[in-house]
């Protein structure tokens, strides 16, 4: 166990943003199509954060023309080239599954006030 450590240990980004559950994030991810190579942004809320080390994965979900769209991002893929905090949430869960069934306003997070 302890030479996989290692081997993930090398992996793992030394910087990582902070953020939480319920905030909003812009991911910058690297799509590759071919022999081309671009950066496509995903903005949405933070619905679900799990594992750790290498494997720690983060769960974004936003609306795009009426349509629910969840994409789970690795948090330290090399494939992910930057995480942006745009606006922090006030949540008092873990997981916010329950924004799968809520439409409009109330699929809406409350913004909390940081000094």
């Amino acid at each position: 166990m302890d030479a996989l450590k290692t081997i993930a240990a090398g992996s793992v980004k030394e910087t990582t943003p902070e953020f939480g559950i319920g905030d909003t994030v812009k991911v910058s991810v690297n799509i590759r199509e071919g022999e081309r190579e671009r950066i496509q942004m995903f903005e949405g809320t933070v619905i679900a954060k799990r594992g750790s080390g290498v494997a720690e994965t983060f769960t974004v979900r936003r609306v795009a023309y009426g349509v629910g769209v969840e994409r789970v991002f690795p948090l330290h893929s090399p494939n992910v080239k930057d995480i942006k905090v745009v606006r922090y949430g006030k949540v008092r869960r873990s997981k916010l599954y329950y924004l799968r069934d809520r439409v409009g306003k109330a699929a809406k997070v409350k913004e909390q006030i940081r000094k």
